[in-house]
């Protein structure tokens, strides 16, 4: 199997190949934002949405992606094209750029464009990621969307990474983060939900607006599964049938245990497998599909 494509700035290389400079404000101040799709056999999924939205996240972080998005589509699809995949993880970032010695004012910099198509990642692993995870309600604070608004998807990601430390831990595979509201809001790289007297209600307030969370919600309502976004107190956990993630990297995830307390019978619940099951079939039959080859024809 290929170990995936590389594009930076015009260029398309091999994983091992691809460089960028450490001086990168990218790197250096986390001034940068990101998205990520995914392919399954041989088609994008909500590829348009993604573009969309890593297009809200440049214009959020004040910067300007020189690659219109027609370009970004066909520069992604042409990475998967490229690495011969089929189910693919396909990322793209923009960083501000790198300045020369002594300059700080970000106006002056050149934003860098990258985008990579690699083999599909689970995030816990396919099978946590399809059958149930350990997730753990971390003390860590989520930082504040009055800070950095979490709608944009970028790499201020410490809180993230800590929360996750201290999931780890306590024997957990991941963890929640709440705010500073006290409310849940999610975790690193999904978005959490809890299924209550067979209603799904998700987190609504410093997060990121998932694609997969937005597939969540069409499917709940074709299914015919009351759906709210609100805000979520902790201990509503401790009173859900059933808890679940979305995330690209995963699909719709089963959490069977929280802080090591399993959730309803300590397997994925009836709502979440019937949303699971949904939205696999509907990959699998191309649902909300655009085929690889088709963007490169277009």
């Amino acid at each position: 199997m290929s170990d995936g494509i590389v594009f930076i700035d015009g260029e398309y290389m091999r994983p091992e190949d691809a460089t960028m400079s450490i001086f990168d404000a990218g790197f250096v101040w986390g001034d940068s934002v990101y998205d990520v799709t995914s392919t399954w056999n041989g088609r994008f999924f909500m590829l348009d949405e993604h573009l969309e939205r890593f297009r809200r996240s440049c214009e959020g972080f004040r910067l300007e992606n020189p690659r219109s998005f027609e370009e970004m589509r066909r520069i992604c699809a042409e990475c998967v094209h490229r690495a011969g995949l089929s189910n693919a993880y396909v990322k793209m970032q923009i960083t501000r750029g790198a300045p020369a010695p002594g300059v700080s004012d970000p106006r002056s910099l050149i934003p860098s464009v990258v985008v990579y198509a690699i083999p599909y990642v689970w995030i816990w692993g396919e099978d946590k990621c399809r059958h149930g995870a350990d997730l753990f309600v971390s003390g860590v604070e989520r930082v504040s969307s009055k800070a950095i608004d979490q709608r944009f998807k970028n790499y201020n990601r410490a809180d993230l990474v800590q929360a996750r430390f201290e999931a780890y831990d306590h024997g957990c595979d991941d963890a929640i983060l709440t705010g500073a509201d006290g409310c849940l809001t999610e975790g690193p790289g999904f978005n959490v939900f809890i299924v209550r007297e067979g209603a799904v209600a998700s987190p609504d307030y410093n997060i990121l607006e998932g694609i997969t969370r937005r597939a969540v919600r069409e499917l709940c309502e074709r299914e015919g599964i009351p759906f709210e976004l609100r805000k979520i107190r902790p201990d509503e956990i401790a009173r859900a049938s059933e808890v679940f993630a979305s995330t690209t990297a995963g699909g719709v995830m089963p959490v069977t245990r929280v802080n090591g307390r399993p959730i309803g019978n300590g397997h994925a619940g009836i709502v979440t497998s019937r949303i699971q099951q949904a939205y696999w079939s509907g990959r699998e039959a191309g649902w909300h599909g655009v085929g690889v080859s088709d963007v490169l024809a277009g």
